[in-house]
């Protein structure tokens, strides 16, 4: 009787194709799963008619069952898009889960639960990346202008311009200033844009040259490239190339990675032998050591104010 009762109850597997992604109930029913398995509890429902495995709440996640009842004049912007981009946002922001919609032309913004809708009458040319449909990344930045902080703008914005792979050209950024035209955040916008370097690789980073340059010290180069011995070559953090200075960030996981931390001796190493001074900054370094320390290693290496 009570292998009879396990299963009964057991689940029929959803195909193979709604295992893998969101899915609209249309699509599930057309697949021949029936509407009391759309109600299961290995399921949840995002959106009004969408599935979606049970607890995968992650943005992707919810982007991708968003899209499906999305209209064809609707675009994923703000925030969402950012973090889409891989664009850094505060984590006041990256923990509202809401998605933001931008519905262009005359149509209403969406209302939608779980969705900050607004709505313009400009034409914007959408950016598809995994099948969603979002405001280029310069156009992006601009958008988060309301909401942050000019320092935050100057972390987000060195994004664009930053390694792996830049995500605009400085072109874009100047022409995506103009299109935001006098709307909320152009002030901050223009004190930001200035201060935007190219290289970056993360807000740490960024954060520590505003520090630098802030306190009167020369400013330095992001993630430039360092000639060592035998042909070889590595990135510093932040490069003050005249007097064969750097600033290194050194992370949480250079300490608990015993591969890395191995990689780290070794350049170090490398860095001192071609006549490199390193210090090394974390997260906890107060920012009046970065600079005293700083300012000593410049002088001694010939830096005059």
């Amino acid at each position: 009787m009570l292998a009879r009762s396990v299963h009964m109850t057991r689940r029929r597997p959803l195909p193979f194709r709604l295992q893998l992604a969101p899915f609209s109930i249309h699509e599930g029913a057309a697949q021949g799963v029936s509407r009391n398995r759309l109600r299961a509890s290995d399921l949840s429902a995002p959106f009004r008619g969408t599935r979606a495995q049970a607890g995968d709440s992650g943005l992707r996640t919810r982007c991708e069952a968003f899209s499906l009842v999305m209209g064809p004049h609707q675009l994923f912007a703000g925030p969402t898009a950012a973090q889409l981009w891989g664009i850094p946002v505060p984590p006041r922001l990256a923990r509202d889960v809401r998605l933001h919609v931008l519905t262009v032309g005359h149509d209403w913004a969406s209302i939608a639960q779980g969705i900050i809708g607004s709505r313009t009458a400009l034409p914007v040319t959408p950016e598809v990346m995994h099948g969603l449909r979002l405001t280029d990344a310069a156009s992006t930045w601009c958008a988060l202008a309301g909401l942050l902080s000019v320092d935050e703008l100057i972390e987000a914005g060195d994004r664009l311009l930053g390694r792996p792979m830049p995500l605009s050209s400085s072109e874009q950024i100047d022409a995506a200033i103009a299109a935001h035209g006098s709307r909320r955040g152009i002030r901050r916008l223009r004190e930001a844009r200035p201060q935007l370097r190219a290289g970056s690789e993360s807000p740490r980073e960024t954060r520590l040259r505003l520090v630098v340059v802030r306190g009167g010290l020369p400013e330095p180069e992001p993630n430039g490239v360092i000639a060592l011995r035998g042909g070889r070559s590595t990135h510093g953090d932040l490069v003050f190339r005249a007097y064969k200075v750097l600033l290194e960030y050194d992370g949480q996981h250079h300490r608990e990675d015993a591969e890395q931390w191995a990689r780290d001796v070794v350049r170090l190493n490398d860095l001192a032998e071609a006549g490199w001074l390193v210090i090394r900054i974390t997260k906890d370094t107060p920012r009046a050591e970065i600079l005293a320390r700083t300012e000593r290693a410049l002088r001694n290496r010939g830096w005059r104010p």
